[in-house]
């Protein structure tokens, strides 16, 4: 580690104690080019396992810009008109401190990447080895977006909040706000903050209601936690109940705000799966004796090892939103997913579009899913260790074993087919030719009456559908989506054993410093891989052997498919007629970037949109309207 390193980490290091942090059982060092700086133990662990204190205080939250006498009263203003979020917040308070020449935050700012992994900082041909992949089309849509915002919001804003700060030689740039942009997403911790402390003008006692409570809509999120939506203001919120005297209460004080933003110290901690520390809150004191503080707990029942870095889970993450978010991933990452969708666009090609249309959404089907790795264990040809969290295709989420007419039976294959039941509702309504319309319309018609007294449930739609069509015609569309996923991943870079072997013979770099090195020339120039490069070929090859796997699961259940019909096996359903390869493959470069857009929304992952609006009209009478339309 350079001089300048030393200096910064024991400005940071006292920095940090100024401000009430403690070390109690670790210690901040440099880990190497890759990883920077990160937390290792020291030879005074704790007995009771608390490793780093760091107060509350220190965190940079929305609620710290709000209230800052820079920029507080110019965010204020944009945040109750609905123009920012609670995250670009964050992110600008990051922009402005970081020109600022007299920041207090210098100390941590100046220890914090000034690169990074992530495919916005990639190179133009280093970008090149994502065609073919979600994240490439994301990345360039994703780049646009940030520059648009810099220039319609950041760049005239930092501008004049500096020349208020005194400082009008200071120049702005995209870089600048590019900078911040990957600090928050590669270091927000969700923080479970008391409520008290978010909202300390809010007492247990009085009567006028939290603005936050009053206009929010409570959902929960694809971790578990509760969310609240308050006119795009994103806060999280859950109440911890408490027995006092055998009577449970769940007051004000007790409970918790989910909050992202960054807290200085912890934030240093690196990923591991196999984390060693955890970090919780701790509100009175009670643990640490400093209340209101955060700290680093280790995970491990015997004491620590000198010098073992202190990991934590950043959460089971695909190696998609590792290099997406944090800019580095996880050969052989048992987290991996694959992401299929359907082209939303392509429906208004198909037969009976209108009516199909309206049955997507009365059966809230999903046009899009993610296909984790784990659910391999539990297909026709498993490949790794079960996990049965992951497995969708359980008999209780079908609605298939039931049958009006008895006519088809439940599939012989049902328990080994490893598609989520939601996606293939979409395509099994999609794939339907003219009698299934008509006899999923004589089903329904039968449920609604012939004066229209009610409108049919979204699992007795599912059942028609499936009754009147089977799996037949889903399946060879999930085989063709599949076909043509694995068409764009190998037009540019070739078949999974090309990367295979570009990554076996690979001298990884650094730096691009170290190609003009001795030791450089010395090698073989096609060799040389850049970090960057050597991430985005494990991720692409993880895409490929994916895509492989589930091709394969979906061509053996089309063929069990088709012979519990009685088709034969080599008939050709109409899902191609469902989706022109010419087309599907226009839709699919355009529409890929929808998919990525919610790492940055929810950070937890592209999750299957469910269509919520409910149809206007009778089933029944939106298909004679689709016949006459289609006839005509």
């Amino acid at each position: 580690m350079a001089r300048t390193e030393e200096a910064k980490l024991d400005l940071f290091l006292q920095w940090l104690q100024v401000n009430g942090a403690q070390f109690r059982g670790c210690k901040l060092m440099y880990c190497d080019s890759t990883k920077g700086f990160g937390i290792y133990s020291s030879n005074d662990s704790p007995k009771d396992g608390v490793l780093l204190v760091v107060p509350l205080d220190l965190a940079i939250t929305p609620m710290r810009v709000l209230q800052d006498p820079l920029i507080g009263a110019e965010c204020r203003a944009m945040f109750e008109e609905g123009e920012v979020d609670d995250r670009f917040l964050v992110i600008l308070f990051l922009t402005v401190e970081r020109l600022r020449k007299n920041s207090s935050w210098k100390p941590y700012l100046d220890m914090l990447p000034t690169t990074f992994g992530n495919p916005l900082w990639f190179t133009d041909d280093e970008v090149l080895e994502l065609r073919g992949t979600t994240l490439y089309r994301a990345t360039e849509l994703r780049k646009k977006d940030l520059i648009s915002v810099y220039e319609d919001k950041v760049k005239g804003l930092v501008k004049k909040l500096l020349v208020l700060d005194g400082d009008s030689e200071s120049e702005v740039c995209f870089e600048d706000f590019l900078w911040a942009n990957s600090i928050f997403w590669s270091r927000a911790l969700n923080l479970p903050l008391p409520h008290s402390y978010v909202f300390p003008q809010i007492q247990e006692d009085t009567e006028t209601p939290c603005p936050v409570e009053n206009s929010s809509e409570v959902t929960i999120s694809h971790s578990g936690e509760h969310i609240d939506e308050i006119n795009g203001k994103r806060f999280e919120a859950h109440e911890i109940d408490s027995e006092v005297n055998g009577v449970t209460s769940t007051s004000k004080q007790e409970e918790t705000v989910w909050v992202e933003g960054l807290l200085p110290g912890i934030d240093f901690c690196n990923h591991n799966l196999k984390a060693v520390a955890t970090w919780e809150v701790d509100g009175t004191g009670s643990i640490t004796e400093v209340p209101l503080s955060m700290y680093l707990i280790s995970a491990l029942q015997s004491p620590l090892p000198v010098d073992k870095e202190i990991s934590i889970s950043y959460g089971n993450k695909g190696n998609e939103e590792l290099l997406y978010l944090y800019g580095f991933v996880v050969d052989n990452n048992p987290d991996d997913y694959l992401m299929i969708h359907y082209p939303g666009e392509a429906i208004q090609n198909i037969s009976f579009s209108e009516f199909k249309g309206q049955l997507l959404v009365a059966q809230k089907a999903a046009m899009r899913c993610l296909l984790p790795k784990s659910l391999l264990a539990h297909g026709f040809f498993p490949t790794g260790s079960s996990n049965d969290k992951a497995n969708n295709t359980c008999e209780t989420d079908r609605i298939c074993n039931f049958s009006w007419s008895g006519h088809r039976r439940t599939p012989s294959y049902l328990n080994k087919l490893v598609f989520p039941e939601d996606f293939m509702t979409a395509l099994r309504t999609i794939a339907m030719q003219e009698d299934h319309v008509s006899k999923v319309s004589s089903m329904l018609e039968e449920l609604v009456g012939p004066e229209g007294e009610r409108q049919p449930s979204d699992t007795e739609i599912r059942t028609a559908v499936w009754e009147a069509c089977g799996d037949s015609g889903a399946l060879q569309l999930l085989v063709d989506l599949l076909q043509k996923k694995m068409m764009d991943l190998e037009e540019s870079s070739g078949t999974e054993d090309c990367d295979s072997e570009l990554l076996e013979n690979a001298c990884i770099i650094g730096s691009p410093e170290q190609q003009t090195s001795k030791e450089a020339n010395n090698l073989v120039q096609d060799k040389l891989m850049s970090r960057n490069r050597w991430c985005s070929i494990v991720y692409r090859r993880g895409q490929k052997e994916l895509t492989r796997l589930f091709l394969k699961e979906a061509e053996h259940g089309l063929q069990l498919s088709l012979k519990e019909s009685g088709l034969p096996a080599d008939c050709a359903v109409v899902a191609a007629n469902n989706l022109g390869p010419c087309y599907a493959r226009k839709l699919m470069h355009e529409r890929c970037d929808e998919q990525l857009q919610r790492f940055q929304l929810d950070n937890d992952g592209v999750v299957s949109v469910l269509v919520e609006a409910q149809p206007s009209l009778s089933l029944n009478k939106q298909y004679r309207d689709g016949m006459d339309v289609n006839r005509a």
